[in-house]
């Protein structure tokens, strides 16, 4: 059994087998806290400046990996379902 951490996985390039574009580099997961799953990984689109803190985001589910490796991620999303979600962003203040 392979292991790696969160802070490794942050660390590879994303690439889409769909087309061989770079799509940057995970920033977070999406989980299903009742079923312990991973449901997607997230991936911020750097367009320069984003006005009133918003920013986008690739979502890339979870079925649509192919392949973790050492030096990158490999994805299969075709061009039509690549999504680019804007998202506010979250406060890191606790209340």
């Amino acid at each position: 059994m392979r292991k790696m951490s969160t802070a490794e996985v942050r660390e590879l390039e994303v690439i889409n087998l769909c087309g061989g574009e770079r799509l940057g580099y995970a920033c977070d997961f999406e989980l299903d806290l009742d079923c312990g799953q991973i449901l997607s990984l997230i991936i911020p689109i750097d367009n320069g400046f984003m006005p009133f803190g918003k920013k986008e985001e690739y979502v890339i589910p979870w079925g649509r990996i192919e392949c973790i490796g050492e030096d990158a991620i490999l994805v299969k999303v075709p061009q039509n379902e690549l999504f680019r979600c804007e998202c506010a962003k979250k406060s890191k203040r606790h209340r």
